[in-house]
């Protein structure tokens, strides 16, 4: 996270770090680690101020939909400036729009990781696969050669990757993606998106899912690969979508056990 540059004493960056497991845990603590060179400046107003609290946001809400930050888990605003090393106006901001997305909720002391139904992750679900899979369209349409290149090479060091290597699972899931999504040229779209990814493939799922699960999900990547190489927009349209619905129905099936997820099986192989 950018921030501006001062000097900071080796007992001021001790402390921070203190702070970072205080507040987060020890999980938190590589997202949240500044550098010694890191530290706001004495004046957060205007065009400054409003990046920092985007990078504030930013940062939260990609530690909640990584499932570093934990459903329940409370964000007190204090600890949250410390460890970021910024005041607590930029904090203030960025929680009371994570609130906006009903993604925290308030509690005493301050706020908590709100938790999603499998009601609400359902919802989700199908209004994502609808959103996404146009956006897979589109980008069949109007993606470049060198966009689907960078596609399919975040692909490849997917296949390539270590199945127990959580973080690069989720990393390169996210960077597919999210390269589609941007090659679809449609920023109201890729908002719409952002919105409805309260239920999403994260770290804690990565955890769960077994070696299998892990195949089926690189080989959804690829049918969806090729039919934008092949620019075929129904077919990347609908392999999206089928590829986000079965998605959704191992996150239901692991975080919601009571609900009883059909078997995965079918859903695969009517992508043919």
């Amino acid at each position: 996270m950018p921030l501006s540059p001062a000097l900071v004493t080796a007992d001021a960056v001790q402390l921070r770090h203190h702070l970072i497991d205080a507040a987060f845990g020890d999980r938190m603590q590589k997202r949240f680690t500044l550098a010694a060179s890191d530290q706001p400046g004495d004046a957060e107003k205007g065009a400054s101020g409003r990046r920092r609290s985007g990078d504030v946001y930013e940062t939260l809400r990609n530690a909640i939909l990584s499932g570093e930050i934990r459903p329940n888990e409370p964000l007190i605003e204090a600890d949250i400036a410390a460890a970021l090393a910024v005041s607590r106006t930029p904090v203030r901001e960025a929680l009371q729009r994570l609130a906006v997305e009903q993604l925290i909720v308030p509690r005493r002391r301050g706020w908590a990781v709100r938790e999603i139904t499998a009601v609400e992750a359902s919802e989700n679900s199908e209004v994502r696969a609808a959103l996404e899979g146009y956006a897979a369209r589109l980008a069949a349409e109007r993606a470049t050669d060198d966009e689907i290149a960078a596609v399919a090479a975040v692909h490849a060091r997917r296949i390539a990757s270590n199945p127990a290597d959580n973080r690069t699972r989720v990393e390169t899931n996210r960077a597919f993606h999210g390269f589609i999504v941007s090659a679809a040229r449609n920023e109201k779209l890729r908002d719409a998106i952002l919105r409805s990814g309260r239920f999403y493939f994260n770290g804690s799922v990565a955890r769960m899912t077994s070696p299998a699960e892990f195949r089926l999900s690189n080989e959804d990547h690829e049918i969806i690969l090729q039919a934008l190489r092949a620019r075929d927009s129904d077919r990347a349209e609908q392999a999206m979508r089928k590829h986000i619905m079965r998605t959704f129905h191992i996150f239901r099936e692991l975080s919601y056990p009571a609900h009883g997820a059909p078997s995965l099986a079918p859903l695969h192989g009517s992508e043919g």
